[in-house]
């Protein structure tokens, strides 16, 4: 269907004239004539199109949004009072049914809110079509009119800078919804369990095995990437995958997991997911590694429920199996046959047939077929044997189009489920072997974190930060099968998700400005929450607290600028960037090692205008001006000197540190880094026989040369000292590697003493063969002077 279509049936008729015209706009880039019967675009027509989509229908729909969305806020605010106004609860009497009077209130009060629900809906629509169609418009205008203007980056650009299809302006207004419900509803009904009020509507619940969990997705940019890992891998260990999940893995990098997803020809399941319809579904095919290594393939469907729950249904089929399956030919009659041979009982083979057999239905009833793959690359964390916290983040993500709907050039042979092109020839990312138009490659990291449901149990401290912290992005809905189907069928779809204009900022932030606006987020939380739980009688969450995890008063990133400009203007290297901890994320309990930590801090600060291309610590490591040898020294010093660090108390049952946490744990160190001082020893060795061999071969010549002897004896030192040098150096530097010493390895005395040696030998080699040009010159003119003088006087006598 085409958008202009979509646009006419979706209009929401209070708004009718509030909506972008797309019609006019099309009138205006003439594509309602024939491309023969067309006119020159001229620079008056290009001009009159801007100033319309721009100037007139834009700021039509912003400023229409903006004032909506002020107006709900307001609406919002004034039912919240109402609330307010209303007697609390009786503590002891909180069982009873509330009078009439009040039940007819709180009646008339959730009906109001129902109004402002669904015009919030409503706007999120209409914000959702404005934001599709003015970038289908600025498309229609590059294919047809962009010769020599292209505006879809300036579109996009001035679409990133308006609330347009974004969710990060509803989360405030939804989450006083969502308490002011949950008062309402606590009050109504009758004999209503103490559910707990959850506070994170933005999140996502899930059922995995029967296990509830509230999932939780953030964006991760690629230079926080491995700030992050650090600091997840302090709590939870990195999962290893099993020879049966991922028969590529060999314990020293993380799987690539590959999900072919499935959608009929129309997008319907697409079309579902992005109108958050009830019942929407996804279904796809996933395995880990290579096709071609064998790997354990499940078919998996997801189901989106009414009350906003997810569900999973998936079992396991083999890859020869898979094209009748999805062909309707094939039950799983073996796989079947498979289970009451090992003696499974007869609940679990017809929970697996059921399974298969619903799956089936799906597929053949709405017309599946596989559409796009999605291939990352997954690191996990979560304890062994405690599911409570599981942490994923993919990497690398990538999405490939396996559609059939061009029949002249399909992506995918129609007579197979998959891409053999990929699959066959074991294709990685980046994946540039195909046709680059059918790949769209993911800018970020996707960090997931899943949490079991224990209402006993408080979220960890810990995790808590981490989603609080300048390091993610919060994109709570994220989906890889929307964003794939968008970014790559474009053309086909007309609905876009919210997240799309995200893609077109920057999405670090600021480490100080983050936990402000964090910190004023949970102010206005608990107030809120404050107010609903003295009308019902009960607490509802946390009180507030300032948190502890508060960062320095000075900007991190700030800083980083500050210290690369004043970098660039001393052509050395930028000094000022700080250590790399996420200061706004660093709870309490991070505390281990914090006196030891600030000493570095301290170390670091006085030492930042020490380094340089060129210092002392390269000739003479003993004198090193290093952060870490500077705290090093500072603690002997304060060892010796008998006393604590006089400006750190420790709390009581703290002990210093003996050690660094590095140097904790036992000694692993990779053979290549035995190999390489083994192989700077063999360089100096080779030196040191150039040179010997020269220096012999000198001194034989030599003769009764004085010169040319001293000058061999010389190339002899020289090459005793390189050989002795490359022997200190390889016993030296193999005790820093075993005592993990943070000094610096290189060391340019010993080129240096070489260098010198060889130049002064070749000055002098030079200086003396000169010399003896100059005597040769001298007795040869002499010579000839004599013999002319001879030649005279025999004339004479002649």
């Amino acid at each position: 269907m085409r958008f202009g279509k979509t646009l006419k049936q979706s209009i929401y008729e209070p708004w009718r004239d509030k909506y972008m015209d797309y019609s006019k706009l099309k009138s205006i880039l003439r594509e309602d004539k024939p491309d023969d019967d067309d006119e020159p675009w001229t620079e008056e027509d290009e001009n009159r199109f801007c100033d319309e989509i721009f100037n007139t229908q834009l700021e039509k729909v912003a400023q229409f949004q903006e004032e909506k969305m002020q107006e709900l806020r307001q609406r919002v605010d004034a039912a919240f009072d109402k609330l307010r106004d209303l007697p609390p609860a009786d503590a002891e009497n909180k069982d009873k049914p509330t009078d009439e009077a009040l039940a007819q209130r709180l009646k008339d009060l959730e009906a109001e809110l129902d109004g402002i629900t669904n015009e919030v809906k409503e706007l999120q629509k209409y914000s959702n079509l404005n934001y599709t169609g003015f970038l289908k418009i600025v498309k229609k205008h590059d294919r047809k009119r962009g010769d020599r203007y292209k505006i879809r980056p300036i579109m996009q650009v001035s679409l990133s800078k308006r609330p347009f299809n974004s969710e990060q302006g509803y989360s405030p207004l939804l989450n006083k919804l969502s308490l002011m419900y949950f008062a309402i509803r606590q009050h109504l009904e009758e004999n209503a369990p103490a559910e707990p009020y959850h506070l994170d509507p933005e999140s996502q619940p899930e059922t995995h095995n029967g296990e509830k969990y509230t999932a939780y997705k953030f964006w991760v940019h690629p230079d926080n990437l491995l700030e992050v890992k650090t600091y997840i891998l302090r709590r939870l260990p990195a999962l290893v995958y099993s020879q049966q999940s991922a028969k590529e893995w060999d314990g020293d990098e993380d799987p690539t997991i590959t999900s072919l997803y499935f959608d009929s020809p129309n997008f319907q399941m697409y079309n579902q997911k992005v109108d958050r319809e009830t019942e929407a579904s996804s279904l796809r095919l996933r395995w880990y590694g290579q096709l071609s290594q064998k790997p354990d393939i499940v078919l998996e469907q997801k189901i989106i429920h009414d009350n906003g729950t997810s569900e999973e249904r998936k079992f396991p089929i083999k890859e020869k199996y898979i094209k009748p399956y999805l062909d309707g030919e094939y039950k799983m009659e073996k796989s079947i046959q498979k289970m009451e041979r090992q003696g499974q009982s007869t609940a679990d083979v017809e929970e697996f047939r059921s399974t298969a057999d619903a799956i089936q239905d799906y597929i053949r009833s709405n017309k599946l077929q596989p559409v796009i793959r999605a291939n990352y690359v997954r690191t996990a964390f979560q304890k062994p044997g405690d599911d409570r916290i599981r942490v994923s983040i993919d990497t690398d993500i990538a999405f490939i189009r396996e559609d059939t709907l061009d029949r002249d050039r399909p992506c995918r042979d129609p007579q197979n489920w998959h891409r053999t092109d990929i699959d066959d020839s074991n294709m990685t990312y980046p994946f540039k072997n195909i046709n680059q138009s059918e790949v769209s490659r993911f800018p970020y990291a996707v960090l997931e974190i899943k949490l079991k449901e224990d209402n006993n149990r408080k979220r960890p401290v810990w995790v808590t930060d981490l989603m609080a912290s300048h390091l993610v992005h919060p994109c709570p809905r994220f989906s890889k099968f929307m964003h794939g189907v968008a970014s790559l069928f474009e053309d086909y779809v007309n609905r876009l998700p919210f997240w799309l204009p995200d893609l077109d900022i920057d999405i670090r932030k600021d480490p100080q400005v983050a936990f402000e606006e964090e910190e004023a987020k949970r102010a206005h939380r608990a107030q809120n929450e404050q107010v609903v739980g003295s009308f019902l009688g009960t607490k509802l969450g946390n009180s507030f607290k300032p948190s502890r995890s508060s960062p320095v008063a000075k900007s991190y990133l700030a800083e980083r600028v500050a210290a690369e400009s004043s970098g660039a203007k001393a052509q050395t290297p930028a000094s000022g960037i700080t250590d790399r901890t996420p200061t706004g994320i660093t709870p309490a309990g991070d505390a281990l090692n914090g006196s030891s930590s600030s000493q570095q801090q301290n170390g670091q600060q006085q030492g930042r205008s020490d380094y340089g291309t060129m210092t002392l610590s390269s000739v003479f490591p003993g004198f090193s001006l290093s952060k870490y040898s500077k705290a090093m020294r500072l603690k002997r010093a304060q060892r010796e000197g008998g006393g604590r660090r006089g400006s750190v108390t420790l709390p009581p049952g703290v002990e210093e540190p003996t050690e660094w946490i590095k140097n904790s744990g036992p000694l692993q160190i990779e053979p290549k880094v035995w190999l390489a001082n083994e192989r700077t020893f063999l360089r100096w060795q080779h030196i040191c026989v150039l040179l010997g061999g020269l220096a012999i071969s000198l001194y034989t010549a030599a003769g009764r040369d004085t010169v040319a002897e001293w000058i061999a004896i010389g190339f002899i030192l020289t090459a005793t000292f390189a050989g002795g040098w490359g022997y200190f150096l390889l016993h030296s530097r193999r005790q820093m590697i075993i005592a993990r010493s943070g000094k610096d390895f290189d060391n340019f005395l010993g080129p240096l003493v070489v260098s010198i040696a060889l130049m002064v030998a070749l000055v002098l080699n030079f200086s003396f063969a000169y010399r003896d040009f100059l005597a040769r010159s001298e007795r040869s003119e002499a010579l000839f002077t004599q013999s002319s003088s001879s030649s005279a006087s025999h004339v004479d006598l002649r």
